[in-house]
């Protein structure tokens, strides 16, 4: 619960910050966006957007400091459940229906050649929970294999979902799941021949 009128203000302030700056990097280079585009995008003045954030660089880093926050707790919400089934459907299902939830600004993000901040911290986030569940199901002994597998399912599933967006997301979320699916379970068997512990 808010503590007050004023946190309420300024939560929706942020928020309209937050929008106007993703509809401005959908018609230009983020380089080419000002802080006057944005306040005037919000119907702010400049004044109210320095009392949240100290330039645009911050600003997007605060959108997608959030977005990512979001992610991981979801990603922690299906760990377990993903752990005792023995395949990433469990996280991969909701995790994708976030991202269509949040389809503006995954996609804005992706197209935006200077969001690599975000791009770079995805990554992170997929490698981090990638190295646990392979950790905890193939007890490799091998950490270069880990480091090679994660890395060719970190790309690919970034991959995976600039295409699905690109495609205006026609193959269904189910059929994607299930690729997905395949192309981790297809990666590490290669890499663990010996397969997962009994």
């Amino acid at each position: 619960m808010l503590k007050n009128p004023e946190d309420r203000r300024a939560r929706r302030s942020r928020k309209l910050l937050k929008e106007s700056l993703l509809a401005l990097m959908k018609e230009k280079s983020f380089s080419e966006i000002s802080v006057r585009d944005v306040a005037e995008g919000a119907d702010m003045n400049r004044g109210t957007f320095y009392l949240h954030y100290s330039g645009t660089t911050e600003l997007l880093q605060s959108l997608e400091a959030e977005l990512l926050e979001e992610l991981q707790a979801l990603v922690d919400a299906h760990m377990q459940e993903t752990v005792d089934d023995g395949t990433v459907r469990p996280v991969l299902e909701p995790v994708l229906d976030f991202v269509v939830e949040h389809r503006e600004i995954c996609s804005t993000l992706f197209a935006s050649s200077e969001a690599t901040g975000f791009i770079q911290a995805l990554q992170q986030l997929i490698r981090r929970n990638g190295t646990y569940l392979v950790d905890t199901w193939f007890h490799p002994q091998d950490e270069s294999a880990t480091d090679y597998l994660l890395s060719f399912l970190t790309w690919g599933a970034i991959g995976l979902l600039k295409e699905w967006f690109s495609q205006d997301m026609a193959l269904p979320r189910e059929e994607l799941t299930a690729a997905a699916q395949r192309m981790v379970d297809g990666a590490a068997s290669s890499l663990f021949s010996q397969g997962r512990p009994a």
